[in-house]
């Protein structure tokens, strides 16, 4: 495709997108786009808007806004359209509704064949002279969106590529452009890794036409591709559209669940009440019932810890379908010349305080980015020299702001926003230590993040709130004591003394750095990835026992 021709089609695609959502949710519109905004500008930005529009919730058809947010599907149902405004709003949501319907017919794959932990790559396919073939359906990617999601597929990707398997990757349709990046390419090579772009011509306000048109646009890349297997993440939207592909075109397919979006959604909540009755909603039971059935029916599941192993076993999904590919990191960063924090620092242009504190994350409310801010006002009370720094960005940035002003340490507190990924590493090395606070809720007990896992390769010392997922992703992959203090999330005062502990006991913090980089060199990425071939080649044998005819 030219490059007129992708410009063009950019044009066409987000048109009909902005024009849908003025009409369906001018608040939402709004707000979006402020938040995607230079980040010391978003800053400033985002709270004025959000005086203004409220968290969209508020305006013509605010009311059932509201009720999805709080998740009250009843009322969705329920209501009386006051205006075409809110029949347009009411439609929308009830679709989403729709897309969450379970299968009717929904069934467990048919058992694998045995022994398949011995396999190897070329298992999958069948074929020892012909790599396996794999297709990737993603949420999101680099270079527009840069996570601990993205992270985790490019370095799967790139790793897969050098140990010969052949790889190809889509996103979810509409991916770049409707996160406004309207300069996309159709496909952006990264580290030699292709992503290519479902664009479709125009956003329909159908729920079923939309799901409907970007099924066939996935059809279409896959057939093109011509994998072995497809491999699909959370959430739900995502593995949906996989499943659907991979069935039309009689393929395997394999579900990595990678969260648990129902808690995701209800840690949102701003308040532990809130976030209760979230948890209570029918919205999050049928997510939660949706994103079951999917890895129920899939023909493997991959996950990245054994807290969330048990949580799928709970639900009925089979514990020999399901492979854990913990979170890990490029063996490169072992061997990096990692600076020590003054030096990093310095590249950086930070001054200030003689330690810091904090964490390069997405800025958001359950990874209780706060603790960070109230460790450093406590320990500068107590007479400590230190600062904060907060690298990247997400709904939570505003208000950290506001509490660094309220705790009087504003300007000991360094928060960049978005950074280049290859800047990154340097703002996590300019840190004394990486504090990981997440707050007690149900995904962040059960999910584990992978900035730990990084901190350590490049040899800082780690304090992380006592949950089971940080206890496991801080701990050998065979079990044994963690490399990180562990403190109660809700206990500053713990916070306070274990950082105090690491930044004045040099043998403390040494024994440390050297368990933490022992447990890193366990969780590298050429080590681990080769879990997935053993997926590939069980999934390939459920496709091929019994297996229903492909729709």
């Amino acid at each position: 495709m030219s490059r007129a021709a992708e410009l063009a089609r950019n044009l066409r695609f987000t048109a009909s997108f902005a024009c849908g959502a003025l009409v369906t949710d001018p608040a939402w519109l709004v707000l979006q786009a402020s938040r995607r905004l230079p980040a010391r500008v978003s800053a400033v930005v985002v709270p004025r808007v959000e005086k203004v529009v409220g968290d969209g919730t508020s305006g013509p058809a605010g009311r059932l806004r509201a009720a999805w947010a709080a998740g009250d599907v009843a009322a969705l149902r329920d209501a009386e359209p006051r205006g075409s405004t809110e029949r347009r709003v009411r439609r929308s949501l009830l679709g989403q509704v729709a897309a969450l319907d379970l299968e009717e017919d929904a069934e467990l794959p048919a058992p694998g064949p045995a022994g398949a932990s011995g396999a190897t790559a070329t298992a999958a396919s069948g074929s020892p002279e012909r790599a396996v073939a794999v297709h990737h359906h993603l949420t999101n990617s680099l270079p527009h969106t840069q996570s601990g999601y993205t992270l985790r597929t490019h370095a799967i990707l790139t790793t897969q590529r050098a140990a010969g398997l052949d790889v190809t990757a889509t996103t979810r349709a509409g991916y770049p452009l409707t996160i406004g990046a309207l300069g996309a390419r159709a496909t952006d090579v990264v580290d030699g890794v292709p992503y290519t772009r479902l664009i479709p011509r125009s956003l329909p306000s159908d729920p079923a036409r939309r799901t409907a048109d970007a099924t066939a646009l996935l059809v279409e890349a896959v057939r093109t591709s011509g994998p072995d297997v497809v491999h699909a993440t959370t959430p739900w939207t995502t593995g949906a559209a996989a499943r659907a592909a991979a069935r039309r075109l009689g393929l395997p397919w394999v579900y990595e669940v990678r969260g648990l979006p129902e808690e995701t959604w209800a840690a949102s909540h701003p308040t532990a009440e809130a976030r209760e009755a979230a948890t209570a909603s029918e919205r999050y039971a049928l997510i939660r019932a949706k994103e079951t059935e999917l890895a129920r029916t899939a023909d493997h599941v991959v996950t990245l810890s054994a807290t969330m192993r048990d949580e799928l076993a709970a639900r009925g999904v089979p514990a020999d379908r399901i492979t854990v590919v913990p979170n890990a990191v490029d063996a490169a960063l072992l061997d990096a010349d990692t600076p020590d924090p003054a030096a990093a620092r310095e590249r950086l242009g930070l001054s200030g305080p003689r330690y810091l504190l904090g964490t390069v994350t997405s800025v958001v409310g359950y990874e209780g980015l706060d603790t960070i801010l109230r460790t450093v006002a406590r320990l500068r009370a107590a007479g400590l020299d230190v600062g904060a720094l907060v690298v990247g960005d997400g709904v939570a940035r505003p208000g950290l702001l506001r509490l660094a002003t309220e705790l009087g340490i504003a300007e000991h507190t360094t928060m960049p926003g978005r950074v280049p990924r290859d800047v990154a590493h340097t703002y996590l090395a300019a840190l004394d230590a990486v504090l990981v606070p997440r707050r007690p809720d149900r995904v962040t007990r059960l999910v584990t993040p992978l900035k730990p896992v990084e901190a350590m390769a490049l040899g800082r010392p780690v304090v992380a709130s006592d949950l089971p997922a940080l206890r496991e992703v801080c701990s050998p992959v065979d079990g044994g004591d963690p490399a990180a203090l562990l403190v109660a999330p809700d206990d500053e005062a713990a916070w306070a003394d274990a950082v105090e502990h690491l930044l004045t006991d040099d043998a403390a913090r040494s024994a440390q750095v050297a368990a933490g980089r022992a447990v890193a060199a366990q969780r590298t990425w050429t080590r681990l990835v080769a879990r997935y071939d053993l997926a590939y080649a069980a999934a390939t044998g459920a496709a091929t026992s019994t297996r229903k005819d492909p729709r």
